[in-house]
């Protein structure tokens, strides 16, 4: 089979501004990330043995000269340093390991210096997609995904929804994920008042002349429970954050350790800085007026700030949200799966999966987030952690 990654930058922009920071603050850090898959779909040896193919490929991915003049001029914030590094940065497969477990399912970690292996995540988590789909489940097609774009860009517009591609991790495929963009660029060049802003993956966002999206993923902050503190890992988070990027406009994920533990280290200084927080989980309305009181609480306009909501949407979801918000806060959407990874019948549902930091120096990390279904990590650190939790509030 060809090689379905092929570029470094076909990844999430957060990747690797989280990567320079790593490089920055914690060059000798080890880090350990693990797969979880929340859904019902299993693998077999054949699925395997072509995912441990594409992985070793990737060894031979090197930034090309044009894509580091393209980052140089457009993501101001990457020093002269990274983009060096990044120029010289190969990926090394044997972090990597993969097995079938008895029952079918995924064993897949990976585990290496925090700085060079952070950039695996995206990359394979979209090749375990895309292989599955075409090896296991091929009982769909690309029928009907063109007008399905465009009509998801359509009534989003119409409603006033600001929203950027979130959906390399779960495409179905590099070609439908291109699909669908290609066909917001169309809609782009047609009609004048699309609210779409942007994508979190460089490639098209270099390929299609937007905005590449992201900054902070929840592994920054659950690095910040083995580096610094655990129940104050938000507070030290984005402290670190702000030491490198100082005069980025980030938003800060408020979920690691649950939103009221967030809150406790919100202060007036971060609520100042961060100009926008992001929603993963839990109630969007509860967290909606919670956003709104903690600002107001602070002497804060909530009308100056925005709420990026990025948990599973779908387009009813976020015209829903939309409308709560006018007049009290700014929103954003983030959109992922819906957009790139949904559309093929209800016999082919998208993978529910995930990569996640499970370790910083072989100290064990946690992200709880407000919906239980979300949690992860080792059982016994996320029982301690938990207890952590409801001592504090």
């Amino acid at each position: 089979m060809k090689q379905i990654i092929n570029s470094i930058l076909d990844t999430d922009t957060y990747k690797t501004s989280m990567q320079n920071a790593a490089l920055q603050l914690y060059p000798d850090s080890i880090a350990e990330y693990r797969f979880k898959n929340r859904g019902p779909q299993r693998f077999n040896k054949e699925f395997l043995k072509e995912l441990q193919n594409q992985i070793n490929l990737m060894s031979n991915l090197k930034l090309q000269d044009d894509e580091y003049s393209w980052l140089k001029e457009n993501i101001d914030y990457f020093p002269p340093q990274y983009l060096e590094y990044l120029k010289n940065y190969r990926y090394n497969p044997s972090q990597v390991s993969i097995n079938l477990t008895e029952d079918n399912n995924l064993d897949l970690r990976i585990k290496g210096l925090w700085r060079d292996n952070i950039l695996w995540e995206v990359p394979v988590m979209s090749l375990i997609s895309e292989l599955y789909f075409l090896i296991i489940d091929k009982n769909w097609s690309y029928e009907g995904q063109e007008e399905n774009a465009t009509e998801k860009i359509k009534e989003l517009s119409k409603n006033n929804c600001v929203f950027a591609d979130f959906g390399s991790r779960r495409r179905r495929s590099f070609r439908n994920q291109d699909l669908v963009l290609r066909q917001f660029k169309k809609y782009e060049n047609n009609f004048k008042d699309s609210s779409f802003c942007g994508t979190s993956n460089m490639f098209f966002a270099k390929k299609y002349g937007w905005k590449a999206i992201g900054s902070i993923a929840h592994e920054q902050i659950c690095a910040t429970q083995a580096l610094k503190s655990i129940n104050h890992c938000n507070h030290y988070a984005m402290e670190d954050w702000l030491k490198i990027y100082p005069n980025y406009d980030s938003a800060i994920l408020t979920d690691t350790i649950t939103t009221p533990m967030f809150l406790k280290d919100f202060n007036k200084q971060f609520a100042i800085r961060f100009n926008a927080v992001r929603h993963d989980s839990g109630s969007e309305f509860m967290f909606i007026e919670k956003m709104i009181k903690h600002y107001r609480k602070l002497g804060i306009d909530s009308m100056s700030k925005t709420i990026i909501f990025s948990d599973g949407l779908d387009i009813n979801r976020a015209i829903s949200i939309k409308k709560y918000c006018e007049g009290m806060i700014k929103c954003s959407f983030g959109i992922g799966t819906f957009l790139t990874g949904h559309g093929f019948g209800e016999n082919s549902p998208a993978l529910n999966m995930v990569i996640k930091l499970w370790g910083i120096n072989d100290f064990p990390v946690v992200k709880l987030s407000d919906n239980k279904g979300k949690k992860n990590g080792d059982s016994m650190a996320v029982k301690n952690i938990e207890f952590i939790v409801e001592q504090s509030i």
